[in-house]
């Protein structure tokens, strides 16, 4: 007789089927990928394109939202933008590569410099900046490809109300491809911003070739900006203001150091000490920051003086689509059909980039915090998660690209912000005081752009906010439906307490839960005579203490270390060091029947107080009512109750 699997099972296999199998090949994949293995990486002019499939994507849309944020002022405060980006940023992000050469990037040095709750908490909420930042970038993208497909004059009428639905048929598209599996291809994103970069400088020169040629755009726009701001300083001043409009210019940093151990370095870097790794990422940050720069200025200024100002408002045909507009323009519509192919690959290509970003980065942080559900460690669920909400965030911003332009600035510059307070930190740690002060007056540049963009445009932080919340409350949800989880990855004996367990493993093995206070002979006296008294024992029965010293109770897993020593000349003491007491001693136990092969017991008194009360304490300090817990979490390790360590409580 044949059996066959019942669907539901079939479908649930796949939908787990490996932790983090984003490809074929093994492990993850894209722009945020696992690191290559030693010295087999790639070039970091060939890992930079990974870099800019995010990073040099964006001038599909931003010389559109620069006019639009800043009118005939686009070109002076996109300088200020580049002066931020040279002077600010990259500083910021070398140093970065510096002190995260795994690609961990600013908030794992933020993370080290905080510990307990506050320091979970708030790497959590730039989790969701982060999370703002990559959905975002997946949403926006989409609709901006959707906007140069619509926008083609051969497509136009066709499709010129279809743009919601084409956005997210791009985003289903994505995740389709994620769930197939998303096989890593280096050489794709090189071709692709190869072409699309050689395209933008056929554009580029042929437009400042116009506005050459054609003396009167100059004199017209240098005549209306003193008519509407008077003179040079009021046009510097009011760019300054306008400029933080502009920080989608600033998305590619984070990319570039997340691509890090994609870097080959030299023969000669160790993991811990990859220098040549390092040097190179540098220059792939310069290059990237480089390149960028210089397309930011022209672009903007052949924009805001070949196109009229109406056509990059809303519905206009260069909103969203400056650059394709200028190609259509005056290079034909079959070069700005090649430009919009282009255009909507590496747009396309930056939205894979994101989801790669989004599913490397959570389980990075929230499976250490035990913040995580089991199924969120595979890919496909999280695929799934994120392509529904990225289907809500375009429903929500209508698949307008201007209207997502604040949620996203927002997102990048909390990053940024807080890569720049995390080097000030190191600086100071390193008795750099120049550096310190730099980077302090970087900080506060980019505090003070975050701060003025969420007061111009606070869609980004109450997007940003609803990550957060979310990522905090599944986080908590998640870490309180798994308090009772065997979380001790392995235990390691000293040779006293190896001596201990032999020896009692002739005998019953008993053990006594003991909070130490003063650990003076008449502590341990007086609570071996309780215990006896308690649970009728005879003075026969010999006793093992154990004590268990908390750490930090935010941490929800690691090894456990046991050390024997004999206290007063008499009696026995295993000492542990732990997150939470119970997972401590249930691992202990666990541990101690699997290499003796005897049942230990194990007593406890009970403890004072509200139950539930008690049981806070627990779930966040790692104590509270120990015996019950214990008992509960050798249940759920031991389902077979003749194997399962006996507690005693009294």
């Amino acid at each position: 007789m044949v059996t066959t699997e019942r669907p539901a099972h079939r479908l649930r296999a796949w939908m787990l089927e490996g932790l983090s199998d984003m490809g074929k090949a093994g492990g993850h994949t894209g722009p945020h990928a696992e690191p290559e293995p030693p010295h087999k990486g790639q070039r970091w002019y060939r890992v930079m394109c990974l870099t800019g499939v995010d990073y040099f994507s964006t001038l599909g849309y931003q010389p559109g939202i620069a006019a639009l944020a800043a009118g005939l002022l686009s070109p002076i405060a996109t300088i200020v933008l580049v002066i931020v980006t040279l002077a600010g940023a990259l500083p910021v992000y070398r140093r970065v590569a510096e002190e995260s050469p795994h690609g961990e990037g600013s908030i794992a040095m933020l993370e080290r410099l905080l510990s307990f709750w506050q320091g979970k908490l708030f790497v959590l909420t730039l989790l969701g900046f982060a999370a703002t930042d990559f959905l975002i970038t997946i949403t926006l993208s989409a609709a901006d490809a959707s906007t140069h497909l619509v926008e083609n004059p051969h497509l136009n009428s066709a499709l010129h109300d279809k743009q919601m639905l084409i956005t997210l048929i791009l985003v289903a598209l994505l995740g389709a491809v994620f769930l197939k599996g998303f096989l890593e291809a280096i050489g794709v994103a090189v071709a692709l911003v190869g072409v699309y970069l050689g395209l933008n400088v056929v554009v580029v020169v042929v437009g400042m070739w116009h506005v050459i040629t054609e003396g009167h755009v100059i004199t017209d726009w240098s005549s209306a900006l003193t008519t509407e701001h008077g003179n040079v300083f009021v046009m510097i001043g009011m760019a300054l203001i306008v400029f933080p409009k502009l920080a989608l210019g600033l998305s590619g940093f984070e990319t570039g150091v997340a691509v890090m151990p994609h870097v080959k370095g030299d023969d000669s870097d160790t993991e811990a000490s990859p220098r040549g790794r390092i040097r190179d990422t540098k220059k792939l940050l310069t290059a990237a920051a480089v390149i960028m720069s210089a397309f930011l200025v022209t672009t903007s200024f052949i924009t805001t003086l070949l196109i009229p100002e109406k056509d990059f408002e809303e519905g206009g045909p260069a909103n969203g689509r400056a650059l394709a507009y200028l190609a259509h323009d005056y290079l034909g519509n079959g070069f700005g059909t090649i430009y919009d192919v282009s255009t909507i690959a590496i747009l396309w290509f930056a939205g894979a980039s994101a989801m790669a970003g989004l599913l490397n980065l959570m389980p990075r942080y929230l499976p250490r915090y035990g913040m995580a559900p089991h199924w969120a460690r595979a890919v496909r669920p999280m695929v799934i998660v994120f392509t529904l909400v990225g289907f809500l965030v375009t429903w929500i911003f209508d698949a307008d690209v201007d209207a997502q332009g604040g949620a996203y600035a927002t997102g990048v510059l909390v990053l940024i912000s807080s890569a720049a307070i995390a080097v000030t930190i190191a600086a100071r740690k390193a008795d750099q005081r120049n550096w310190f002060i730099a980077f302090a007056v970087i900080s506060a540049v980019f505090l003070y752009t975050t701060v003025a963009n969420v007061v111009e445009r606070p869609d980004g932080v109450k997007i940003g906010a609803c990550f957060i919340a979310g990522i905090i409350l599944i986080s908590l949800l998640s870490r309180l439906a798994r308090a009772f989880e065997l979380r001790v990855t392995s235990v390691t004996m000293d040779d006293m307490a190896e001596r201990f367990v032999r020896d009692m493993s002739h005998r019953r093995i008993r053990f006594i839960a003991n909070e130490p206070d003063r650990r003076d002979k008449a502590e341990y006296r007086d609570k071996i005579e309780q215990i006896r008294n308690d649970n009728d024992l005879t003075e026969q029965e010999d006793f093992v203490f154990v004590e268990v010293t908390v750490t930090d109770p935010s941490e929800f897993e690691a090894g456990l270390t046991v050390r024997g020593e004999v206290m007063h000349n008499r009696y026995r003491v295993l000492t542990l060091e732990s997150s939470s007491i119970p997972n401590a001693l249930a691992a202990l136990l666990l541990h101690v029947r699997d290499t003796t092969g005897c049942i230990p017991h194990i007593y406890f008194e009970w403890t004072e107080g509200n139950p539930f009360a008690n049981f806070l304490r627990f779930f966040l300090f790692g104590q509270g009512e120990v015996a019950p817990v214990t008992r509960e979490v050798l249940r759920e390790a031991e389902p077979d109750r003749a194997r399962r360590p006996r507690v005693h409580t009294g």
